[in-house]
C-alpha cells in the first residue's frame, strides 16, 4: 500500500540528511559479523546546546542494532550485529532463528554502543525502540530489552514506527536470486538477493533480452505489487532451464541478462507508481511547487540503477531526491533513535506506561489516501527510463 507520505519529505528526514548523514564515521569489523561504528574522539564534551540523548534499538527484521545519538545529530556509537550470512545459508530469513540470534546479542550490541559512545544508561535521557511494522518474534526482542532498560533506569520509552524512521522504504524481491542460483557463484554467495540481482544486472550485455509485462498497468493507484514480476521470472527461468536442459545446481546460460530484465521491470513499476503519486500531489497541491523533495531509503536505496531511475522520475517532475548513504538506508540502530530525538523534542509518543506499548507487525504510515488516488483514476504519460539502459551499454563497451 502507497500511502501520500511516501512522498513527502518528512522533517525528521530533512533533519536526519542534515546532521547525521554528514558525520564521519569509522567501521570496525569485530569478529564475522558484529559492525561497530565509532567516533574517533575517545573521550566526548557534549555541547551545551545539546538537549536530549537517545539510545536507540532496532530488532524488526534481522538486524541486531543499536546506536546513541544526541539532538544535534551527533552519533555518539553504534553496533550492529548482522546476521546476513546466517540467514543466506538458510536460503531466507527464518523468523525463529533471527529471534534467537537477536536474544543471543542484543545485550552486548547494547553495551558496546553505550561503550563507545563514553557514557552510561543513566546519562541518555529516553530508550527508543521499533515496535511496528515487522517480524512479531523479532520485534518482541527489541522491544522487551528497551522496556528492560526503560525499567531498570527510569527513563522514558519511545516506541518506533520502522517505516517512520526509513521515512521510504521498499524492500526488493528475495526469492528470485534463490530461484536463479546465484549463489553458486563464489561472487554472489554473500550477497542478498536483492543485491545479487544487482550485481548480475550490471554484467548484462543485453537487458533487453527478456520480456516483462507492464504490472497492474489496469489500476490507476499508487499500490505496489511484485506478484506478476515474480511469476514472469519463473516462467522465463522454467523456459531456459528446458531450453538449455539445465539441471541440478547448474545456472541457465544468460542469467545475467534475465538479472537485468528484473531489476528493469522492477524499477519501472516503482517509478511508474512513483510519478502518479506525484501527479497525484500536484493535482491536490499539497506540496509547494518550488520546494519539492523526495526522501529515498531503506534497503532499495542501496541500488545504484532504482536510485538513478528515481532521479530522473524526480528531475522530470520538478523534485530534488535526497538519499542517505547506504550504510544509514539499511536497518539500523541511529534512526531509530534519531526518531526518537524528534520525539523526544517535540514530546510526542513518549512514556513510562510500558504495559500500554506493544509491537504490531502490520502498520501503516500515516492516513491511508489509496482510495482518492484511485478516485483520481489520473492517467499518466510515463517517463521513459530508456536512458538508463544506453547509459549501461555505453558502460559496457
Amino acid at each position: 500500500m502507497m500511502q501520500i507520505e511516501t512522498i513527502v519529505c518528512y522533517r525528521i528526514c530533512r533533519q536526519f540528511m542534515h546532521h547525521v548523514v554528514r558525520r564521519r564515521i569509522q567501521h570496525v569489523r569485530l569478529g564475522s559479523s558484529l559492525k561497530i561504528a565509532m567516533n574517533f574522539m575517545y573521550h566526548r564534551r557534549y555541547s551545551s546546546k545539546v538537549t536530549g540523548i537517545v539510545l536507540g534499538i532496532e530488532t524488526s527484521c534481522d538486524d541486531t542494532g543499536c546506536a546513541i545519538v544526541d539532538s544535534n545529530g551527533k552519533i555518539l556509537g553504534e553496533a550492529l550485529n548482522s546476521q546476513q550470512q546466517i540467514h543466506l545459508n538458510h536460503g531466507g530469513i527464518i523468523p525463529p532463528i533471527a529471534r534467537d540470534l537477536h536474544k543471543q546479542h542484543i545485550e552486548h550490541v547494547v553495551h558496546d554502543a553505550l561503550r563507545i559512545a563514553s557514557i552510561e544508561l543513566s546519562d541518555v535521557d529516553a530508550i527508543a525502540t521499533t515496535v511496528k511494522p515487522g517480524l512479531p518474534l523479532s520485534l518482541v526482542v527489541g522491544m522487551n530489552y528497551g522496556k528492560h532498560l526503560s525499567r531498570t533506569s527510569g527513563k522514558p520509552l519511545i516506541p518506533v514506527h520502522h517505516m517512520e524512521a526509513h521515512a521510504l522504504t521498499i524492500r526488493m524481491v528475495q526469492k528470485a536470486a534463490r530461484r536463479l542460483k546465484l549463489r553458486n557463484l563464489p561472487e554472489f554467495r554473500t550477497l542478498s538477493g536483492g543485491r545479487a540481482i544487482e550485481l548480475a544486472a550490471s554484467k548484462s550485455t543485453d537487458p533487453q533480452a527478456f520480456e516483462f509485462p507492464m504490472v497492474m498497468a489496469q489500476y490507476r493507484d499508487c499500490n505496489f505489487s511484485m506478484a506478476g514480476i515474480k511469476n514472469c521470472v519463473r516462467r522465463h527461468i522454467l523456459q531456459q532451464e528446458k531450453l538449455h536442459g539445465v539441471e541440478g545446481d547448474e545456472l541457465i546460460p544468460d542469467v545475467f541478462n534475465l538479472c537485468a530484465g528484473i531489476q528493469m521491470a522492477v524499477t519501472r513499476h516503482l517509478c511508474q507508481r512513483l510519478q502518479r503519486g506525484m501527479e497525484f500531489v500536484t493535482l491536490q497541491n499539497l506540496l509547494p511547487r518550488d520546494n519539492k523533495t523526495l526522501v529515498l531509503s531503506g534497503g532499495v536505496a542501496c541500488n545504484t540503477f532504482i536510485k538513478r531511475a528515481m532521479g530522473l522520475v524526480c528531475q522530470h517532475m520538478g523534485y530534488s531526491l535526497a538519499v542517505p548513504p547506504p550504510h544509514l538506508c539499511t536497518d539500523n540502530g541511529i534512526m531509530i533513535a534519531w526518531n526518537g530525538i524528534e520525539r523526544l523534542c517535540a514530546d510526542i509518543g513518549i512514556t513510562h506506561d510500558l504495559d500500554s506499548v506493544d509491537i504490531d507487525s502490520k502498520c501503516p504510515l500515516g492516513e491511508d489516501w489509496t482510495d482518492k488516488v484511485a478516485k483520481a483514476s489520473i492517467k499518466c504519460k510515463w517517463i521513459k527510463l530508456t536512458p538508463l539502459l544506453k547509459e549501461h551499454s555505453t558502460s559496457q563497451e
